[in-house]
Parts: C-alpha cells; sequence; structure tokens
C-alpha cells in the first residue's frame, strides 16, 4: 500500500486540496493523510513537492504504432494524396520500424503520459513492443479486404493475429477487433469479424467517413476513390453504402475514428446505438479532412474522446499537443468548457468508451495516475493552463506501480 500526498488532485475536473490518495493496484481511499495512515498504517507514505498536482492517465485509444518510421516520407495536404503516398512507401515504412523503434514510440507516449493505449494492428508487427510495452494496451487487431475472393485468406489471417493477442496473459493487455473502414471491408468479413467480437465480447473500433472521397464512393461510387479503386483493385462499385455498414454495429457499442463527414441521419444512429466518435485533429487536418463538428455531437448526446492516431499522420504522440490544437481548431467554442471537456476526453470519458477501470481518481478505480509540477497555486482555469503549458511530468502510476519517476 502507498499513500501520495500531493497538494491537488484533479478527478477529473474537481479540484481538490490538501488530500491524499491510498492505492495498491487500485486507489483503495481519498481523505487526508491522517485519516489514510489511520486506515493503513503499514503504508509507505509519498510526499510530494509544492504545488503538485495529481491527476488520472491518459487514454490514447487510437493509435498506428506499426507506423511510427514516418518522418517526411508521406505526403500531407490531401487525403488521396497521403494515400497513395502510403501505399508507394508501406514496404518501406514497416520495415524501417523494427521492435527498437515502435517501443521507442510507445515510450514516448508514457514520457507525456499516457497510460492506455489502443493500438490499431494491421499485421501485428506490433504485438511484441505493446506485450512489452509499461501501459495498459487495448490491442485491436485490424481487419482489411474488399474483394470477396480473398475474404476466406483475410479471415484467416485476422483469426491467427486475433489468437496470437488473446494468448497475451499480462495485467493490462486487452484483445480487441478493428474493422478498417466501410470502403475497404467487404460485408462477408465484417459480418463474420463482427460475430467473432460479439461472441467473445472483445472493444470493436472502425474508422469511419474520414473524408470528402470516401463520402462520394459510398454514397454513388463516384468521386476520387472511382480511379483509385478501379485501377488498385479493379472494382467499379463500392462494396458498401454507410447505413449498411452502420448497422452491421447495432447492439454493439463501437469507436468510430473521424467521423468528420457523416451526415445527420448516421449521426443520429450513432446517438441512438451509444457509439463513441474518436476525435484526432492533428490527422485531420494533416490528410486536408473537415474538421469534427463537436457542437453538433453534444446536442446529439454523442460521446467523443480525442486520440493522436499514427505517425503516419501526426508529428508525434502526444495527448497535451493533440488537445492544445483540438483547443486552437474549434475556435467558436468557450475556451474553458472545450479545455474541461478535452480532459475528459482523454481521461474518463475514454476509459469508458473502453471499458477500463480507469480514468478517474476514485476508490476502486485503478491506479492509473499522473504527477504534475505545477508552476503555482491552480486557479478555476486549470484545464486551460494544463492544455497550454505542458506542465513536467514527473511520476506515472500505471496500476499502482510506479513507471516513471523517483519514489
Amino acid at each position: 500500500m502507498t499513500i501520495l500526498v500531493p497538494n491537488y488532485i484533479l478527478t477529473p475536473d474537481i479540484l481538490l486540496k490538501d488530500k491524499a490518495v491510498a492505492f495498491e493496484k487500485t486507489i483503495q481511499g481519498i481523505g487526508s493523510l491522517e485519516e489514510l495512515k489511520q486506515k493503513f498504517p503499514e503504508a509507505d507514505v509519498i510526499q510530494l513537492q509544492k504545488n503538485s498536482l495529481l491527476m488520472p492517465g491518459l487514454i490514447n485509444a487510437h493509435v498506428h504504432v506499426e507506423f511510427s518510421a514516418n518522418k517526411n516520407q508521406l505526403s500531407y495536404g490531401d487525403f488521396l494524396n497521403w494515400l497513395y503516398s502510403v501505399i508507394e512507401n508501406r514496404e518501406d515504412l514497416i520495415a524501417g520500424c523494427d521492435l527498437t523503434c515502435m517501443s521507442k514510440a510507445i515510450d514516448t507516449m508514457l514520457e507525456s503520459g499516457i497510460t492506455t493505449f489502443g493500438a490499431i494492428s494491421s499485421h501485428a508487427m506490433d504485438l511484441e513492443a505493446c506485450v512489452n510495452a509499461k501501459q495498459n494496451v487495448v490491442f485491436f487487431n485490424e481487419l482489411i479486404g474488399s474483394q470477396a475472393g480473398m475474404a476466406d485468406a483475410l479471415f484467416n489471417d485476422f483469426l491467427a493475429r486475433l489468437d496470437a493477442s488473446k494468448a497475451v496473459t499480462r495485467e493490462g493487455f486487452y484483445p480487441a477487433v478493428a474493422i478498417h473502414s466501410p470502403y475497404s471491408v467487404h460485408p462477408v468479413l465484417v459480418k463474420k469479424a463482427l460475430d467473432v467480437a460479439k461472441n467473445e465480447k472483445l472493444k470493436l473500433t472502425a474508422h469511419f467517413m474520414e473524408s470528402e472521397a470516401e463520402r462520394n464512393w459510398l454514397d454513388s461510387s463516384s468521386g476520387d476513390f472511382q480511379k483509385f479503386f478501379k485501377t488498385l483493385l479493379k472494382q467499379e462499385k463500392s462494396v458498401s453504402d454507410a447505413d449498411e455498414f452502420l448497422s452491421y454495429f447495432d447492439g454493439y457499442e463501437t469507436l468510430f475514428t473521424h467521423a468528420v463527414k457523416t451526415n445527420d441521419k448516421e449521426l443520429d444512429h450513432i446517438a441512438q446505438q451509444k457509439h463513441t466518435i474518436i476525435h484526432c485533429p492533428i490527422s485531420n487536418r494533416l490528410l486536408g479532412n473537415p474538421t469534427l463538428d463537436i457542437k453538433k455531437l453534444r446536442e446529439k448526446n454523442i460521446r467523443w474522446i480525442v486520440a493522436t492516431d499514427g505517425l503516419s499522420s501526426n508529428y508525434k504522440l502526444d495527448l497535451f499537443e493533440e488537445m492544445k490544437i483540438s483547443l486552437f481548431m474549434h475556435s467558436n467554442e468557450p475556451l474553458l468548457d472545450l479545455a474541461t471537456e478535452l480532459i475528459k476526453a482523454t481521461t474518463i470519458n475514454a476509459a469508458q468508451a473502453l471499458g477500463i477501470n480507469t480514468g478517474e481518481i476514485k476508490e476502486g478505480k485503478n491506479a492509473d495516475m499522473l504527477v504534475l509540477d505545477l508552476d503555482g497555486e491552480p486557479n478555476k482555469e486549470l484545464a486551460i493552463h494544463l492544455i497550454l503549458h505542458r506542465y513536467n511530468i514527473s511520476k506515472v502510476f500505471i496500476n499502482g506501480k510506479l513507471e516513471k519517476g523517483n519514489k
């Protein structure tokens, strides 16, 4: 048992002062130091420095660790140009990111306060790195392939990767399922993968409505994707439309990434089914895609969270940076309200979307916590300052274990 004594506790939007936290793997108590010492007399007491803030660890629900080698190989500014550059450089990017490369990317997430991440794994090349990660990992085995003739081979490969992830027994590692997108996965494959996810109660995610190209292709088999599919895959028509794709997920809460080109009908469906939308603002900007309409999501009572996406469409895997960009990108939003919402979108809301027992400093929750060194007494605009000033993260605890910093 450990008792941690900060000056302040943020959990995740209520600021407590002069309270301590007792924890092992989970948080056992929150109260005055005297109360906790009486209740847990054998506990180790760690007195933190002046102006220390304890807050929940950050949760990055969508990241492509396998593509962490990219620096300047890919083309930004337009979604199709970026996609063609990914195809052209795919082998070099994958070959260029070995275990050391992927582990480095994972470690940088830890340094920036990310205690849980959702790895979208296309090839399972990142499995070892994710197994060895100090963080909690939701390991989304991704299924992709729109050609019916390849369905059996692709599904068998998916099952083999899923089975490999299910064989992992370490604490904080959760096998899961990802469907790439409605334009890239044949309905036969989608249905088979969803049967697996539902039967085994695995977490589920998919990319959805990321670009204008996707919108036009799913609606009318036209637009920028028309040449792309005809040239590369000999396809004249989309394998499904957006409504059909969404209907497959009915009754099973899913995380849909991007959703910047969704229409009102689709958003109403997402709201009805209690799905979550993952907002990746930097990725959307770099690929020339629209900004997510978070006001509309709020009006429709759709939960939205924030993630970095991968280094194929970002320059760092840093949720504080992602929140800062989002704070400026959504310039019509009240600043403090949005900052508070962003902190929740990377802590408690993300934890709830992933179905994991963390995301807040509360009794019974897993002790995934950050210690930040503030430069003075916090005020009512603390959420803004946390995002803008990037205070030093002196300690990171994951499942109660100190993973960064000195005891």
